[in-house]
């Protein structure tokens, strides 16, 4: 609490400072500007994998079910190369590398916004709306197959003109179970899963500060593949503390600083032994950003990240440190961003390792509705601590991933009375040395053992349109996205050289339909996955289509009432995302909401 308390005095003590800066800049981690972003609205989704697969470009990686790990990687990159933010704040997971989204609170977030350049993916908090009230809430229940039940709350405070408090609830719990395949079933899929959290909310007169605390609590099953199923259990506790305060002194200096510790218990139950990982991490994030003129800005950032692990097998600690240096220029029809990195990386008991990274992004614009935009940069990926040190399946003689990413393409944009249209293409292309790849092995594909793949390339394209009308009650929208990745082992000798990197599709199609009309809302997505595979061969490709319904009703005053209805895979299509895993079929689940 010590780091949210200092944050909170911080924002207090600055309150009633004047503001004098006219216009700010966006920014995002270390003081770079966002410029290669989608923003995804959170609206009628169940979980998070739903919501990342409007984004082709994205990778999901789901054991399969609700109860299932789910992570995210972008542009083949992997996911412990795609860091995760919540608020603006790094989720760290040094043990595997991959952040669980299954322990966000999805209806909670606003949006999340996927930045290509700077290879992340960012869920952000909706702040509460209260228009001449002072007090607004909503109670949420949601149930369907698989015996799913969630129900979720929130209540916001408007303490003050200044300062808002936001606390909220929610639980999923499910059987879980579901039938796969030549009428199998998935068993001991089960999760009963609690998360709640409060954030505080501050204005000052030059800036703004958000504090939040956060407790994620789940026990689940880990049912294994479905060739090696398991009885095996899993618990989940995490809890953290973050604090972001930006304030902008003059209008020529403004400075940005955000802090967090974290502590993650996860227990595994198991007929071969029990284990127990407890990580702590520690977290301050500075950046400095100084206005030399209208056009130009400096930007300077600091950070310095402490992650411990103690588990059953092995203990093992990670400092890494932080500065980058960022110049940024804005004219009339072109903007730019410059910078270069260094990133210090100590384990504890060795000697480290100290990196540049330089990095370049640019958008020009041609006219009013068109622009270009491209970017290039290095970027740096440590193994952790599980592909280090897990006894049995740990490789200590991991090489870091080292990755050139660089991208290139238009956006068009208009707008037409009432309508409006867009298009893009973004062309990319990553080259990876060293880049580390987990399998399952042969001899039990339950257990995974990484290893490096001497070289790797990543090239494809992202094409999107889409075509919008708004008018009076009406708004409808139609959109298509469709991303081709081409993957390949490059390293000379290797035995699956020029083939596709396991789990990357080539072809990734995504369209959807949203429209609303006197409350009632109709959301359909459509997705296609096809060109996968695995260390084994090629996958099977796949489709689905996810329907939502619902309508609002206003009752009594100022409160209304939301009724949704899910049909989820209403095609029934059996895949899996990940070799041995399966996802389930058709589901349909019903939404009430009660908003106050």
């Amino acid at each position: 609490m010590f780091i949210s308390s200092l944050l909170i005095a911080a924002g207090l003590l600055l309150a009633d400072m004047p503001d004098t800066l006219a216009t700010a800049v966006v920014v995002a981690d270390k003081g770079m500007i966002v410029s290669h972003s989608d923003t995804i609205r959170i609206s009628t989704q169940v979980d998070v994998s739903e919501a990342l697969s409007r984004i082709p470009a994205l990778v999901v990686g789901d054991l399969g079910g609700v109860a299932g790990l789910k992570t995210v990687n972008l542009r083949g990159l992997g996911s412990a190369h795609t860091a995760v933010y919540v608020d603006g704040v790094r989720v760290n997971n040094v043990q595997s590398g991959q952040t669980d989204l299954g322990m966000l609170d999805i209806g909670s977030c606003s949006d999340i916004v996927v930045d290509y350049a700077q290879n992340s993916i960012s869920f952000n908090t909706s702040k509460p709306q209260f228009g001449s009230r002072k007090f607004v809430g909503s109670i949420m229940f949601r149930g369907g197959s698989f015996e799913t039940y969630e129900p979720a709350a929130r209540l916001d405070f408007k303490l003050s003109d200044k300062l808002s408090l936001s606390a909220t609830a929610s639980g999923t719990f499910s059987k879980g179970n579901f039938r796969f395949g030549d009428n199998s079933r998935r068993e001991n899929n089960d999760i009963g899963q609690i998360r709640a959290g409060v954030d505080l909310w501050g204005r000052m007169e030059r800036g703004s500060w958000h504090s939040k605390v956060y407790f994620n609590g789940v026990e689940r099953g880990t049912p294994g593949s479905s060739d090696w199923p398991s009885a095996d259990r899993q618990k989940d506790r995490n809890f953290y503390v973050q604090g972001v305060v930006q304030n902008r002194f003059t209008s020529r200096y403004t400075l940005n600083v955000s802090a967090k510790a974290a502590y993650d218990d996860l227990s595994y139950f198991s007929e071969w032994g029990d284990s127990r990982y407890q990580a702590t991490g520690f977290q301050l994030n500075t950046s400095h950003i100084f206005r030399l003129a209208t056009w130009a800005d400096i930007s300077v950032a600091a950070d310095i990240h402490r992650d411990d692990l103690k588990a059953t097998d092995y203990n093992a600690g990670r400092t890494n440190v932080v500065s980058v240096l960022s110049s940024m220029f804005r004219l009339p029809k072109f903007k730019a961003d410059f910078s270069i990195e260094y990133s210090g990386i100590f384990d504890s008991g060795s000697k480290g390792i100290s990196i540049l990274s330089p990095s370049v992004d640019f958008r020009y614009g041609i006219s009013d509705a068109l622009c270009i935009m491209a970017f290039g940069r290095r970027a740096f990926r440590a193994p952790s601590f599980n592909e280090l040190y897990y006894p049995g399946f740990g490789n200590p003689d991991l090489r870091f991933e080292d990755a050139w990413l660089m991208s290139l393409g238009p956006q068009w944009r208009k707008q037409i009375s009432d309508w409006s249209v867009n298009a893009g293409a973004d062309f990319y292309f990553n080259a990876i040395k060293d880049k580390i790849v987990s399998a399952p092995s042969e001899d039990n594909p339950s257990y995974w053992y990484p290893y490096n793949i001497g070289k790797a390339l990543m090239y494809g394209a992202d094409l999107q349109t889409g075509l919008a009308f708004k008018k009076g009650d009406w708004a409808t929208s139609l959109s298509a996205a469709y991303t081709w990745q081409g993957t390949k082992d490059k390293t000379p000798g290797s035995s699956s050289y020029d083939e596709q990197l396991p789990y990357v599709p080539k072809h990734s199609l995504t369209l959807s339909l949203d429209g609303s009309f006197k409350g009632v809302k109709l959301d359909l997505i459509w997705n296609l996955r096809s060109g996968r595979r695995d260390s084994y061969g090629e996958m099977p490709d796949y489709n689905t289509l996810d329907i939502t319904v619902g309508k609002d009703f206003s009752i009594w005053k100022r409160n209304s009432l939301s009724l949704k209805l899910l049909a989820r895979n209403i095609t029934d299509t059996r895949f899996e995302l990940t070799s041995g895993y399966p996802m389930p079929g058709r589901a349909f689940y019903c939404t009430v909401a009660f908003n106050f």
